[in-house]
């Protein structure tokens, strides 16, 4: 019997490419067919999967056709909350064989595999969702070992199956050590780290193949089983360049969005002085950041780069107006730091250079990595070189570590390397905009973020 699987991982809500991507699926799709995602589907930058919960997201898969999805990071960036109501309102099965609420109950709606039948083929398909380790507690998940968790599937349906597919939101590295070392996987879907193979690679008897990333690609392996044996007769990567965009899926997508656009569009609070923004220029929507930060963790200082926001914040404040200045899925963190990491970070901020830099990075949505902004600190400089750094009065002490509430992007030392030379760090449910949102409300922290910290005067370089 032959068997037809069409793949995807990896889109982050890269909707205009996936409506590509559909057209694609639609056209080499035939009753003998699985489409399958391997996590990374639901990037919540999306604002058609903010104001419907990750519903549009439902909707989407459902309209492609597709038969199973396992459970990447970005699936759980929402809240667990978000996760369990589109996971229990999904016809298409959520997959995670490792994933468990942090109390180590099972998440509603979520399945540890399931067995589609396809011409009288029986197919197993498990997954396994990533660790994202001093995450975990902030999104209330446990994620258990991936490959006990596998074992434990393989070993549970003995005999139920003819082939197993795992789609693994893990990395392609694991994934090749995971085909070497367990018999039983036939096909293996790799995600997570963006790979795309350009054939298939097989490994141990298992057939792997990883499709990119936001939906530039779809895999498709056409296989042959007989005799309890599975054969790849033939292979594609193709590209959705230049495919027709699925007429359908534009319409979801556009009912969707004038369904979030109503809900986040609704009135928080008017605000009652401007917060502009400016990459490199000192400017209060950042020091609003910085010192609600400071404030909201209770630490030493705050500490943000001005590029996590795209634009400033004016009048009316609402959902959609924070998600589209603040995309990224940035957490509130906090971390010890030593003083001299921490001027060496300033005096790179002096760098407009550095300021536009690509500021890319885990969890980042930004475009440029953009100026430090401070609280509880201030930097006195010659306009090249910093000549003073001050907290609370007394001179920053090279060697003393000093807690530094910011983001999990600075924590990681992206932007700014010798931030990740940090100890103690602490990741705290939420978002950075939430902080806006919660302290560009309070007139105190409105009238604070126009007092500058970034000093120029002459002095002695430090």
């Amino acid at each position: 019997m032959r068997l037809k699987i069409i793949h995807t991982n990896d889109l982050h809500s890269h909707f205009d490419n996936f409506s590509r991507a559909v057209s694609l699926i639609h056209q080499h799709k035939d009753d003998h067919t699985l489409v399958l995602d391997g996590g990374d589907f639901a990037d919540f930058k999306s604002i058609e999967l903010q104001g419907t919960k990750g519903m549009a997201a439902i909707e989407l898969l459902t309209e492609a056709g597709y038969d199973a999805l396992t459970i990447g990071n970005n699936e759980m960036f929402n809240g667990m909350g978000t996760l369990e109501h589109m996971a229990g309102n999904s016809p298409i099965p959520f997959i995670s064989n490792n994933l468990l609420k942090k109390d180590l109950t099972t998440v509603d709606g979520v399945v540890s595999s399931t067995i589609i039948k396809k011409d009288g083929l029986r197919i197993l398909i498990t997954g396994s969702s990533p660790d994202l380790e001093e995450f975990n507690d902030g999104l209330g998940i446990h994620v258990s070992d991936y490959k006990n968790a596998l074992q434990t599937e393989l070993d549970r349906h003995h005999g139920l199956f003819d082939l197993c597919v795992v789609l693994s939101h893990i990395g392609t590295a694991v994934d090749q050590k995971l085909a070497e070392e367990i018999e039983g996987i036939d096909v293996l879907i790799s995600a997570h780290d963006h790979q795309l193979y350009t054939e298939p690679k097989l490994i141990n008897g298992t057939i792997c193949n990883s499709a990119g990333s936001f939906g530039e690609y779809i895999g498709i392996l056409e296989l042959m089983v007989e005799d309890g044996k599975v054969s790849l007769m033939d292979s594609g990567m193709l590209s959705t360049e230049k495919a027709e965009a699925s007429s359908r899926i534009t319409e979801v997508l556009a009912n969707n969005k004038a369904k979030a656009v109503e809900n986040l569009s609704q009135p928080l609070y008017l605000l009652k002085q401007p917060l502009w923004h400016d990459v490199i220029e000192e400017n209060p929507l950042s020091n609003l950041i910085a010192d609600g930060l400071k404030d909201l963790l209770q630490a030493d200082i705050g500490l943000i780069n001005s590029g996590i926001a795209h634009a400033g914040l004016f009048e009316q404040v609402s959902e959609k107006k924070l998600i589209e200045i603040c995309p990224s899925p940035l957490n509130p963190t906090t971390f010890e730091v030593k003083g001299k990491a921490l001027k060496a970070a300033l005096e790179q901020s002096l760098d407009a250079q550095v300021c536009l830099a690509d500021g890319r990075g885990p969890g980042f949505r930004g475009k440029y990595a953009g100026r430090l902004h401070i609280s509880g600190m201030t930097a006195v400089h010659d306009g090249n070189h910093l000549t003073k750094v001050t907290i609370k009065d007394r001179e920053i002490e090279d060697d003393t570590w000093y807690t530094v509430a910011s983001s999990d992007y600075l924590q990681r030392g992206s932007g700014f390397p010798a931030l990740a030379e940090n100890r103690n760090p602490v990741f705290q449910p939420g978002y950075i905009r939430d902080v806006i949102k919660e302290y560009a409300a309070q007139p105190a922290f409105l009238k604070k973020a126009t007092t500058g910290r970034w000093i120029k005067g002459a002095g002695i370089h430090v």
